[in-house]
């Protein structure tokens, strides 16, 4: 079993974040204060953090400048549109850099098991078998990221945290949910955490699940959340049969250690402070 020792680590040096979202400005001060020179490629290359270096291009198309040299890159594109949307852009980001980056981490989703119905407790030894277009797009984006870039695969699951608030913001409309869908989640920290980690690790998984330590059903999460919130839950949908998936995190832990919020409760209650 591997134990992916904290002191086998390599230099950051020179980043490329693509897509840069919430997640790069969280990422990005702290490559920055670690010495790391950081680049953020996106449409606009406006509002970027202090330190961040802006490349304006969108990478579904060619792109109309050449790529600096780096040795770390960082994919965080939502899928776009048509199943290859994923393989157009990262071909056209790889025609663009000067030489393959060292590490590429290629942040995918577990949106990939959508439509599935498995019976067991999926694992990063699990197959995808996508059944719906999203998620063979999302599919196709990991194998390209493969085959492409080498890239390391990050599956996280629903992201939450500061401004990620769906659900908080679904208990106060009262909104029906349903009650018996098993849900994953991980939060924004962590799940930075993770991607800074997985930059770092001279040997890391070619494949991880972002996903905290409770699994749950969604009517507990927002039972929950009402209760914090002093509002009543919101209704059942009324499901008659359970539905979701399960996805076990022992992989992840063993990469990053403890998680800073390992459960929906822990996340919740910090962002109710």
């Amino acid at each position: 079993m591997n134990t992916f020792p904290a002191h086998e680590t390599r230099p950051v040096r020179r980043t490329l974040l693509v897509g840069f979202g919430k997640l790069g400005a969280r990422l990005a001060p702290s490559l920055i204060s670690d010495g790391s020179e950081v680049f953020a490629l996106r449409r606009s290359a406006s509002d970027l953090p202090a330190g961040v270096i802006g490349i304006e291009a969108d990478v579904a198309s060619p792109l109309p400048v050449e790529l600096p040299a780096i040795d770390s890159l960082v994919v965080t594109l939502p899928p776009g549109e048509g199943v290859d949307a994923y393989r157009v852009a990262l071909g056209h980001i790889v025609r663009a850099l000067p030489a393959i980056p060292e590490r590429t981490v290629f942040v995918s989703s577990t949106g990939v098991f959508a439509g599935e119905e498995p019976d067991h407790v999926l694992t990063e030894r699990t197959l995808p078998h996508p059944q719906t277009e999203r998620a063979q797009a999302i599919r196709d984006g990991e194998l390209a990221a493969q085959e492409l870039l080498s890239a390391v695969v990050l599956r996280p699951a629903g992201i939450y945290g500061p401004g990620r608030d769906f659900l908080i913001r679904r208990v106060r409309e009262h909104a029906e949910v349903d009650y018996r869908r098993w849900t994953n989640r991980i939060h924004e920290s962590d799940l930075v955490r993770t991607i800074d980690t997985l930059l770092r690790m001279a040997s890391p998984p070619v494949l991880l699940h972002a996903v905290d330590e409770e699994p749950v059903r969604l009517g507990e999460v927002v039972t929950y959340i009402a209760d914090l919130l002093g509002v009543e839950p919101p209704p059942d949908a009324g499901a008659h049969r359970d539905s979701g998936h399960v996805l076990d995190g022992a992989l992840l832990r063993r990469v990053v250690g403890p998680l800073e919020f390992p459960s929906f409760r822990s996340g919740y209650d910090a962002m109710h402070r």
